[in-house]
């Protein structure tokens, strides 16, 4: 059968497919350390588990409304409310399959052909492709580790264009760990006022920031800056419900009308099930939300000052989100087993290999002077892992 131009275009999702890879040489009973997920290792709560169980018990299994029950969307307005002090009503909440479903939704109803994206990288790895998908042109700004993988007004202003329409912000970052602070972020807020851009924040990392830093929610920031973003969270990274497959948008009205809409004649709605976990978990005790929190702290401090003592590798300690993203440039033209490691690519293989090690190269981000490493796996794990990695880099 021929295939779409489109189906010809997309890519694998690199995170799943190095998963993938790691999961099969462990089915062959072959050693694996994997830092390619990006999921927490905890299981979710049984508070959570227990609410899911009590939605079954009492026959809820049917469909819902395509954009979420109310239950749900008054229990995401409500933690909104308490974190960030913003409200906003049901007609402005659309509750998704999974934060990624979300932002589908979200890029194919605002989006037409050429309209141009502003894309800080490194960057997550679905933001250009599903730009992509909806016939838009990602614009990639390029944010360097010297200055914490940020993105200044100054860049912003330099790449808008008159079809420029969206700006992404993700902080805390996947892949990096940065974060923007209150001032910074109200310097990225007036050049989005000033060039009338629709700011798209997704903020699924919001709660696993450290050192005790606090959040800023950018629509929190003013009245105006409220009324031009989507923001975009979930249960996933926080709840550690990856699988349940929650997430949710919240802006304006017409545009959560329009993706309700798009998810009627795609999905129709989240799973029943999942949407009553979902209340439990933005409702109910969130203990368990500071408990991982403190041990990603601990992991995060253990990873990076070691990778930063290893010969040649530098590494951001990250702000938030439970990710390192290492510069391994240092090792570009060298060699294993007659074969030269040129990018990301080859060092990423050359770890499966020699070190029995899975990461995620950084090309896949952005920046092939990288690569990422997920530290949302037990500490046992990485400290064995770390150790592989530093001991195999001695054979080059």
């Amino acid at each position: 059968m021929k295939l779409s131009k489109l189906a010809k275009t997309l890519k694998p999702s690199a995170t799943l497919a190095i998963t993938a890879k790691a999961k099969e040489l462990k089915s062959k009973g072959i050693d694996i350390i994997g830092f390619g997920a990006g999921e927490p290792d905890f299981d979710t709560p049984d508070n959570i588990k227990d609410a899911a169980k009590q939605s079954i018990d009492s026959g809820f299994t049917k469909y819902t409304a395509a954009s979420g029950i109310v239950e749900l969307k008054e229990a995401i307005r409500n933690r909104i409310y308490s974190d960030y002090g913003l409200k906003y009503e049901n007609n402005q909440i659309l509750v998704g399959s999974g934060a990624k479903h979300v932002l589908y939704n979200l890029f194919n109803v605002l989006i037409d052909e050429n309209d141009e994206v502003l894309i800080p990288a490194p960057y997550w790895v679905s933001y250009p492709e599903q730009v992509k998908i909806c016939g838009g042109v990602p614009v990639i700004l390029n944010g360097s580790q010297e200055d914490d993988f940020k993105v200044t007004p100054k860049q912003i202003l330099s790449r808008c264009s008159k079809k420029t329409k969206i700006l992404v912000l993700n902080y805390p970052s996947n892949p990096t760990g940065a974060t923007y602070n209150r001032k910074e972020l109200e310097e990225i807020a007036e050049v989005a006022k000033e060039k009338n851009l629709i700011v798209l924040s997704d903020e699924i990392y919001d709660k696993i920031i450290y050192s005790g830093e606090k959040h800023v929610s950018f629509p929190e920031l003013s009245e105006d800056t409220k009324e031009r973003t989507i923001l975009i969270n979930g249960v996933s990274k926080t709840y550690s419900m990856t699988g349940w497959r929650i997430g949710y948008a919240a802006g304006n009205s017409d545009v959560i009308s329009a993706m309700n809409n798009l998810s009627g004649q795609s999905t129709s709605n989240p799973t029943s099930i999942s949407q009553k976990a979902a209340i439990e978990a933005f409702s109910g005790d969130q203990q368990k939300v500071t408990e991982m929190l403190k041990e990603f702290e601990i992991r995060k401090d253990f990873i990076s000052s070691f990778l930063n003592k290893i010969e040649g590798i530098k590494c951001f300690v990250p702000r938030g989100a439970f990710y390192v993203f290492p510069d391994i440039s240092y090792y570009f033209g060298k060699k294993y087993k007659g074969k030269n490691i040129s990018n990301s690519i080859d060092f990423t293989d050359f770890l499966l290999e020699e070190a029995k090690v899975a990461v995620v190269p950084g090309i896949e981000f952005g920046s092939d002077n990288h690569i990422r490493i997920s530290y949302a796996t037990s500490i046992e794990d990485i400290k064995e892992g770390t150790k592989r990695i530093k001991e195999s880099l001695k054979d080059l």
